[in-house]
């Protein structure tokens, strides 16, 4: 799982945050709805916080367009809503002093999760570069090809990059260099990769989890 819970961790950590942790002065709080539920549907007085509250902190720009409703899981019960923050202004890093690491990693992935999904899309430019090569000895022509992707808009991305070093991003994901058709290139160095197909991977608790 993301957070690399087990199933059991997971409906501990969260029972203990339903049923309320000690938060400064607001007192024993409790952070998340009931867990024990497999609705998608979320309280539309939820939903209109959550978006005043996106608008409020980012701009409207990254308020999502329409608001957004899931539709009903075929065969969930839905006696109760879906898991998300009991208030959406009680931020994560506003809190985590109040909270232990496994409580705090849960609830920021809940919190996340809920504010993401009424804002905006991330907007990219995607780009392809391909390079015509022809061997001097063989004659033997290849096409080399690369992609990469700027963010021009980061939307819902700005949750989950917001204290991320732009310096480190960029060496993860190094943008590709200005080039106008026709420029003749120098190869510096060729390094072949063999790549196999690999089998599914074996169920884990989590996936087997959402696969039942």
């Amino acid at each position: 799982s993301k957070l690399h819970f087990t199933a059991k961790q997971t409906m501990a950590i969260a029972q203990q945050l339903y049923e309320g942790l000690p938060i400064g002065k607001e007192g024993n709080a409790g952070l998340i709805t009931y867990m024990r539920t497999d609705s998608t549907h979320v309280a539309s007085s939820a939903t209109a916080e959550t978006r005043q509250f996106i608008q409020d902190k980012y701009g409207a720009q990254f308020v999502s367009p329409r608001t957004r409703f899931f539709k009903k899981v075929k065969g969930a019960q839905e006696a109760h809503e879906a898991i998300r923050p009991t208030k959406i202004r009680r931020e994560p890093s506003l809190i985590k002093s109040y909270l232990n690491p496994a409580q705090f990693r849960l609830y920021q992935l809940i919190w996340q999760r809920m504010v993401a999904s009424q804002m905006s899309a991330a907007l990219l430019n995607n780009t392809t570069i391909d390079v015509k090569a022809k061997c001097p000895e063989t004659k033997e022509k290849y096409l080399f090809r690369t992609s990469a992707s700027v963010i021009i808009f980061p939307g819902f991305t700005i949750l989950y990059t917001e204290g991320r070093d732009e310096t480190e991003e960029q060496k993860k994901n190094p943008p590709l260099p200005q080039l106008e058709k026709g420029d003749e290139l120098e190869l510096l160095g060729l390094s072949p990769e063999q790549h196999f197909t690999q089998p599914l991977p074996r169920f884990t608790e989590a996936t087997l989890v959402k696969m039942l």
